[in-house]
């Protein structure tokens, strides 16, 4: 079995490639998760760019609930993350606190949970408010799950919490795709804070007492645990394929031998980890695998959040040599002091930009790779506001942007965003479509869940 996984990545990781100049067709949805919403939004593309269609909910073609119903009849999950399948008739949603009501559940460190749902059913108008899409609910293998990469056979989460705390993890699960068992683990090393850390082996060693504090950011206290957020897939100039970490904990990007992990290897971690300005959460490797872009979201030890994006290379990074960190990028602001809590990144196709989703300054911010590699303090080449239409009562609340794609053809970006609000209240977030070519917000979808968070776009629909 170990043999099987492996070849399938191979032939996998030539695929990937051969997908990238596939043509598109007309059809093309948004797939946006609710976040403290449990459903995943459905959004006809075409239509949400329709002029009366604007800042309306009108584009929303069905909502998918993620788990079925606790049996009182009320709605769980907490949906942070998409990701679809290679045939595109699957998407993998990671709820970070699994089943859970977002009403009551109000701390860190829920066991995550993986929907398996079908597209199919997920762009049904008739499944509606159901939970008709989801095919499968898996465990995700540990606490606060959020990143998610789908390879042929398995699924791979990262976890950035410890039971009930937000601070306290250092794993990566490897979850078989058809089962929904946990295959391994990743056991990442512990940092070094200018302060004691839990004696805690690595790899686990059995009996040790959990290591549970319940630390709740910012705290002085958090350093020792990764606490790695979102995931990436670098490939080197050896042929091989590296896992990149954000490690929200310990301020750092870890380096990691993928065809180690697959062969059943805890601790992989291949060079020193690459320090960031502060804890980072988006991550995502270009096109070419060669650079990987990482946001400088906030930090876990003191009240401060970032305004930076860092691009590693990672033929640097994987050898441990100095310039691993190529660039580090200002954005969403021109205050070197400014905190803008940068959130996610995307990549055009090309690999020459990546957009940057700023929560706190309620922008998007376009970085021009070449720039940025010169260190020409222009890489931000763009500052795109993303605002939301008025409240009923004539408020404007702010943006708060969080997830960000881009299109195959490179044309539009489309961001999630929108502030957490209380669970009870009506649909909340927001959806904007940006014209790359244009630099503008052309379509803004309204009433897409609460606090939403990540996003992919579906093109071609299912094969």
């Amino acid at each position: 079995m170990k043999n099987t996984v492996l070849a399938s990545w191979a032939a996998f990781s030539i695929s990937i490639l051969a997908a990238a100049d596939v043509a598109l067709a007309d059809d093309r949805f948004i797939l946006a998760t609710g976040r403290r919403d449990p459903r995943i939004y459905a959004i006809d593309f075409r239509a949400a760019l329709k002029r009366h269609n604007n800042n309306t909910p009108n584009a929303i073609v069905s909502r998918s609930k993620v788990h079925p119903d606790r049996l009182d009849g009320v709605p769980v999950g907490d949906p942070a993350n998409i990701v679809l399948s290679e045939d595109r008739r699957t998407a993998y949603v990671i709820n970070h606190h699994g089943p859970v009501n977002n009403a009551e559940f109000l701390q860190h460190g829920g066991r995550g949970s993986v929907s398996v749902m079908n597209v199919r059913q997920m762009l049904d108008p008739a499944s509606d408010n159901t939970d008709r899409a989801v095919e499968r609910n898996y465990d995700s293998g540990y606490f606060g799950a959020v990143g998610l990469l789908v390879l042929p056979e398995l699924l791979l989460v990262s976890h950035s919490e410890n039971w009930l705390t937000e601070d306290g993890s250092n794993r990566i699960s490897l979850i078989d795709r058809n089962t929904g068992g946990r295959r391994g683990q990743i056991e990442m090393a512990l940092g070094h804070p200018g302060h004691a850390c839990p004696s805690f082996p690595v790899p686990f060693v059995s009996p040790t007492p959990p290591p549970v504090v319940p630390f709740e950011a910012p705290d002085p206290q958090f350093g020792c645990w990764p606490n790695p957020e979102f995931l990436a897939l670098g490939r080197g100039s050896d042929g091989k394929t590296y896992l990149f970490s954000g490690n929200a904990g310990t301020n750092d990007v870890s380096v990691m031998d993928l065809h180690q992990a697959l062969a059943g290897v805890p601790v992989v971690e291949v060079a020193p980890r690459i320090p960031v300005q502060t804890g980072p959460f988006g991550i995502k490797a270009s096109p070419s695998g060669k650079f990987i872009a990482v946001t400088a979201r906030e930090s876990g030890q003191v009240d401060f959040e970032g305004n930076t994006i860092s691009i590693i290379d990672v033929d640097r990074a994987r050898a441990g040599a100095p310039g691993a960190e190529a660039a580090r990028v200002r954005v969403g602001t021109d205050d070197p002091n400014g905190q803008t809590r940068p959130f996610t990144v995307a990549w055009t196709p090309d690999g020459r930009q990546i957009i940057v989703a700023n929560f706190r300054a309620n922008n998007v911010s376009i970085v021009d790779l070449g720039l940025a590699l010169a260190h020409d303090p222009r890489a931000e080449v763009a500052r795109i506001a993303v605002v939301r239409p008025p409240e009923p009562d004539g408020s404007v609340l702010p943006g708060r942007p969080k997830g960000t794609a881009v299109t195959s053809d490179g044309r539009y970006a489309v961001v999630s965003g929108g502030p957490r609000l209380d669970p009870s209240a009506p649909p909340s977030g927001t959806v904007w479509v940006i014209d790359l070519h244009a630099r503008a917000v052309v379509a803004t979808v309204t009433g897409v869940g609460n606090d939403p968070y990540g996003l992919t776009i579906l093109e071609d629909g299912p094969d």
